[in-house]
């Protein structure tokens, strides 16, 4: 919950329990119980059993969040399962990255959609997970037992990693399960996770991303929106209904529990609730480390963003193929990119750092009467850390922004170098082979030209703005050799190095020479700002690390007891585990003068258009059927077709495509971005503004039925009205 209002609003002593807001938290499944009285007032009909259960299936079951199969507990989405056939829906830009891989200029699927009108025409997607949360459980005391105040933060960390691990091994021996034991509120308490996790998920269908990410940029986390994003994918099993790897004898999932999917009408004041997989929250973050985000973090990633994104768009439209290989690495950069102007304009419209110092100034006073003084040390130990580790944090944003993430042949090169010279030192003739799969995945959607441009450019931006003492030897020596002319510059490195394009990276391994290795100056630059970065924190003393860590745990246990002895309900941040977040569908008013409705219709869709804004592109096929008024049968009351709707419900990153709830426990939308307005909630929620921008449920059954004809999918699906 908010803190500014938990703490501001107290008499420490005198104030008398109130009840939680309905529409701020991420709440953990198993201790839903503890919201019901509030989720029954917001309009919820269930019981908390049909949310959360061990023995008997329920809305957990249908939840799904989509991973990589090299870190399967870290979500970069959520689906939900909508069929007896464990088909799943999740929103189109997180199926985008499969959409590129899949698509070419004879097949493009990133323009033209795709469609599985049978399962045989369903796409594979190997390392794409799906993981299913099985139970969970409070370990905090059994993690706790092992714990004292006097230990090291470095005893205490390897501590924790002991006893995890044995709760770990113990929760998965015998089963086909994966468990992870998560902190929450910064390392105060500790809870198992239980997920089955599922390796054969295939891509089904998708709409063009005319439709699919309409509005691009312009409209990225902005009210009103009329984006169409959707796509659909399958989970395979063995045919024992176990997790398997891909092979065409595995068969459709059938889930414990799938979702109904509705049509019908959505009103504002409606329930709603999000449950998925949010990435990462921040809202017991102090001035000081709101100070470091606001000033470094963002200030730094849109600056630097800016210089590759400008280059991007260039070559992207001026080439199909290029704009197909560079589709999902463009989207992934701007997102975060336009979300870092966006959450700094909005933590300084909403005066965040002013909200942050007075919760602080409340937490000391109440810290002054504690007996144990850990209490009270908290916030400087937490001044001093941020303070130290300035420099470091703004070199490591300029090197990782602006390097290693920034052009692609560095960080390749460095990483395999290394490897090649490993495999060769152990065995001059070894044979490189193995390496093919990784070699050809990176250059299958890679351009020299476009990388060179990318380099000059970013290598000229980190030399002019970089701290000098912190900045790397090779563009130094650089700069000084060239004399500013970076083209020229990375003209030579490219044209020189091995690892620079397909052709010549192929003939070295035709013939290995670890002398090549050693000398390769594009493998050498990159290795420098792989080990500068990996190194830089370590010019931060590790007792000034230590005591950060340690005073913001202490600072959120002060905040834990302060809002417990007030009878106040807290969420600890998201970590990427799953969590439910209620609320009500909820019109809003973002500025005076302006009020916004609670839907959009697909007349906006054609009232956006704009032939010469490829992001404002509208299909032929939809105006057509617009033209003809074909919504089947997905209209509202009005006889409208419903495009998207907004929420007050709290959620971030990784709810991306989450199933948006009505009272039921029926689909009513997609939850798929937030409004600039109050992008500060994941530092601090905002209860009059905060909004999740959802896709209706309707628009997604009126692409699927009438735009597409995939009558397949809808006849497999439970369609309520």
């Amino acid at each position: 919950m908010k803190i500014r209002t938990l703490v501001l609003t107290m008499a420490l002593a005198l104030m008398l329990p109130t009840a939680a807001r309905a529409d701020e938290g991420m709440w953990l499944l198993s201790l839903i119980g503890k919201n019901y009285n509030d989720m029954q007032k917001a309009g919820f009909k269930l019981t908390p059993e049909d949310i959360y259960s061990v023995n008997q299936s329920c809305l957990k079951d249908a939840i799904v969040g989509l991973g990589n199969a090299g870190s399967p507990f870290w979500h970069f989405c959520t689906g939900e399962i909508i069929s007896s056939k464990g088909l799943v829906s999740t929103n189109h830009h997180c199926g985008y990255g499969k959409l590129q891989e899949h698509s070419t200029i004879e097949h493009d699927y990133l323009r033209d959609g795709f469609w599985a009108y049978t399962m045989n025409q369903e796409l594979p997607n190997p390392g794409l997970t799906a993981s299913i949360l099985v139970r969970m459980e409070d370990v905090t005391d059994r993690v706790k037992k092992s714990l004292t105040d006097e230990m090291s933060e470095g005893d205490r960390e390897a501590a924790i990693r002991k006893v995890c691990s044995e709760i770990e091994a113990e929760a998965a021996e015998g089963t086909q399960y994966a468990a992870k034991v998560k902190p929450m509120f910064n390392g105060n308490q500790f809870f198992l996770f239980v997920h089955i996790i599922y390796r054969d998920v295939r891509l089904v269908g998708a709409p063009p991303s005319s439709m699919g990410k309409f509005g691009g940029d312009t409209d990225n986390w902005s009210w009103p929106r009329h984006t169409c994003d959707f796509s659909m994918f399958r989970i395979y099993t063995a045919p024992d209904g176990s997790p398997a790897d891909y092979s065409s004898n595995n068969v459709p999932l059938t889930p414990k529990y799938h979702l109904k999917v509705s049509a019908g009408e959505l009103n504002d004041g409606d329930f709603a609730m999000v449950m998925g997989f949010p990435g990462t929250t921040d809202h017991f973050l102090t001035s000081y480390g709101l100070e470091e985000t606001m000033n470094i973090t963002n200030d730094l990633r849109y600056k630097i963003r800016t210089v590759k994104i400008n280059i991007l768009r260039e070559e992207m439209a001026a080439d199909q193929a290029t704009r197909i290989k560079y589709a999902s690495k463009y989207a992934s950069c701007s997102n975060y990119w336009k979300y870092s102007c966006e959450q700094n304009k909005a933590l300084k419209a909403l005066n965040t750092m002013g909200v942050k110092k007075e919760v602080e100034q409340e937490y000391s006073d109440w810290a002054r009467f504690q007996s144990s003084p850990k209490y009270g040390k908290a916030l400087d130990l937490i001044r001093q850390g941020y303070a130290d580790r300035a420099k470091v944090e703004e070199a490591s944003m300029y090197v990782i922004e602006g390097l290693l993430t920034g052009p692609e042949a560095l960080l390749f090169a460095a990483r395999l170098s290394t490897s090649f010279q490993r495999d060769l030192e152990q065995d001059k003739d070894a044979n490189l082979s193995r390496y093919e799969t990784y070699i050809n995945n990176f250059f299958k959607d890679y351009d020299e030209n476009v990388d060179r441009r990318l380099s000059a450019a970013l290598f000229a931006y980190v030399y002019a703005n970089m701290d000098p003492e912190k900045c790397p030897e090779f563009l130094k020596k650089a700069e000084k050799k060239y004399k500013g002319d970076w083209d020229k510059y990375v003209a030579e490195l490219y044209s020189k190095s091995i690892f620079a394009n397909e052709e010549s990276l192929g003939k070295f391994m035709l013939k290995p020479n670890a002398k090549l290795l050693e000398k390769d100056a594009l493998a050498l630059a990159g290795q420098e700002a792989l080990n500068l970065y990996i190194n830089i924190g370590s010019e931060l003393s590790q007792e000034s690390s230590e005591n950060l860590q340690r005073g913001i745990r202490d600072f959120t246990d002060g905040i834990l007891q302060i809002n417990e002895k007030n009878g106040k309900l807290m969420s600890p941040d998201a970590n990427s585990t799953i969590r439910l977040t209620y609320g009500n569908v909820m019109s809003y008013e973002p500025k005076d003068g302006v009020e916004y409705k609670h839907y959009t219709t697909m007349k906006g869709v054609i009232e956006k258009e704009d032939p010469n804004n490829s992001e404002f592109n509208v299909p032929e096929r939809l105006k057509k059927l617009y033209a003809e008024k074909n919504f089947g049968p997905y209209t509202n009351k009005k006889g409208e077709m419903p495009t998207c709707f907004i929420t007050n419900n709290d959620i971030t990153g990784g709810n991306s495509g989450s199933p948006v709830l009505g009272d039921k426990g029926q689909l009513i939308g997609l939850a798929f971005d937030g409004n600039s307005e109050a992008m500060s909630g994941d530092i601090d929620f905002e209860e009059n503004l905060q909004r999740c921008i959802c896709l209706d449920s309707r628009y997604m059954l009126w692409v699927i039925d009438i735009y597409a004809g995939a009558k397949n999918l809808i006849e497999e699906m439970d369609i309520v009205r």
